[in-house]
């Protein structure tokens, strides 16, 4: 058999277009595998010329799911060129937005896009396997899930107007009070949040539990991780400095400045993708891959603050018998325990008093010709860097988001899960599925990260040495 191709175009259950392609040795085996990210937004581009100020309404059209997280390190990078520290209760009222971010978002992935795989199986028929199934085999669960989505969705309205692309954070601070009523009613609703996502992680560790072999093999790599901490080595979302560990847990970068984050991290393109590749410049392309978003915080973190998730952690922690979780499918574990925190950090700021004052802003005559945001996006570590003229218009920008910080670690997981499972000429559904739930794991936003518009169906061809299309599957 002479060498062939798959393609997978389009990717189902995550935001944005890309297709994967499968190349087969003569003996039939998966030998090579990529994910190609094959639309361009450009946001780096056409920002060039708007003020910085503008910045926070313009970067979080990059996508519909996080705005919040582009919103916040935009105001951020506009502090930067201020050169301003916000008020506390500015940066209590962004910490908010940002952990209902969370809520809606891990919300979103494991209970809508993720759980289908867990709870029908990956072999599943597509006509089930999917949202409208999950409501018809558990109206309940499916309730719970759209209920806790839409709870951290209230509260980003009520904070910036709007459920989808906010306006609340301005470069300085914030523009908006939290009202005492809005307060009480969103701190009566923080039970019911922890106890749906402690429903979550029931069914997770279920699922793993039923399913060790699978979840300890399934596209599970050793790789460096990289996330914020604070002083202490804890789980950092809003703030901290960035920490990388090898992949045995080494401390390969401890408490580095995010304003320094391009002494660590260089990126490179490739032709066969829109989608840049960052890498860990230390050791080089593309050893220096490396892995960010819930598991890679949870592999570089010592501690998490909040009781409950601070509980859930220890037990994670056991997984990697004193040094890293491995497993792709750990992923979704990660992200229900970050869940849990976040509804547990809303409860905390909320119980503050300071969090009503109208001390919102401040501002500057003086701008610094740089400014760089850096804050934990529900997906991973999310950089924005701008540099400015004398009149604050915007000269370059350059944003490097969670997916592109994991496209070597994707590439490599779709391999693992193609070199597993695919091994025919003919292709089955249940091939292309295991293939995306690798990808799935990561909670890709290829929206964000080509700066793309719109879904990301998937499909897979076949394809000989020459061309010729031997199979073809779409979703």
């Amino acid at each position: 058999m002479a060498g062939k191709t798959i393609e997978i175009s389009p990717v189902t259950r995550i935001e944005g277009h890309g297709k994967v392609t499968l190349h087969l040795d003569d003996a039939g085996n998966v030998n090579r595998a990529y994910l190609h990210v094959v639309q361009l937004r450009g946001f780096e581009k056409f920002c060039e010329g708007r003020v910085f100020w503008e910045m926070p309404l313009i970067t979080e059209r990059i996508c519909g799911i996080c705005p919040v997280s582009h919103h916040l390190a935009a105001a951020k990078a506009g502090d930067a060129i201020l050169g301003v520290e916000i008020p506390p209760t500015a940066r209590m009222l962004r910490q908010l937005m940002h952990m209902a971010q969370y809520v809606q978002s891990h919300a979103l992935h494991f209970f809508l896009l993720a759980s289908p795989d867990l709870v029908f199986g990956m072999d599943a028929t597509p006509a089930t396997r999917n949202v409208i199934g999950l409501i018809g085999a558990n109206p309940e669960l499916a309730k719970k899930a759209i209920w806790l989505r839409s709870f951290g969705q209230s509260i980003i309205e009520t904070l910036g107007g709007k459920k989808v692309h906010p306006n609340h954070a301005i470069p300085g601070g914030v523009n908006t009070a939290l009202p005492s009523q809005a307060r009480s009613d969103i701190l009566g609703k923080t039970g019911e949040a922890i106890a749906i996502y402690q429903l979550g992680l029931d069914i997770i560790k279920d699922f793993q539990a039923k399913q060790k072999e699978l979840v300890g093999k399934f596209a599970s790599f050793p790789s460096a991780c990289l996330g914020l901490v604070d002083p202490r080595g804890n789980l950092e979302f809003y703030d901290g400095k960035l920490r990388l560990r090898d992949a045995g847990g080494l401390l390969l970068e401890e408490q580095v400045l995010t304003d320094r984050y391009s002494s660590i991290i260089e990126e490179r393109v490739e032709d066969w993708s829109y989608m840049k590749f960052p890498y860990y410049k230390r050791m080089g392309y593309p050893a220096g891959i490396y892995r960010v978003g819930p598991l890679a915080r949870l592999n570089v973190a010592d501690g998490i603050t909040t009781p409950l998730a601070s509980k859930e952690f220890r037990e994670f922690k056991k997984l990697g018998n004193g040094s890293m979780v491995e497993g792709s499918l750990y992923y979704h574990y990660a992200r229900l325990i970050e869940g849990l925190h976040a509804v547990e950090m809303l409860k905390e700021l909320l119980q503050k008093d300071e969090i009503c004052s109208t001390e919102l802003r401040v501002s500057s005559s003086k701008y610094n010709e740089e400014g760089i945001g850096v804050i934990e996006a529900p997906r991973g570590t999310l950089i924005h860097h701008y540099w400015v003229d004398p009149s604050g218009a915007i000269r370059k920008v350059n944003i490097i988001v969670a997916t592109q910080h994991n496209n070597l670690a994707i590439n490599r997981a779709i391999y693992l899960a193609a070199r597993e499972y695919v091994k025919v000429d003919t292709l089955s559904e249940g091939m292309l599925n295991r293939v995306e739930a690798a990808i799935r794991c990561y909670d890709p936003c290829l929206s964000c990260a080509t700066h793309a518009l719109g879904q990301m169906p998937l499909s897979i061809q076949l394809l000989s040495a020459s061309g010729e299309v031997l199979d073809e599957i779409h979703t």
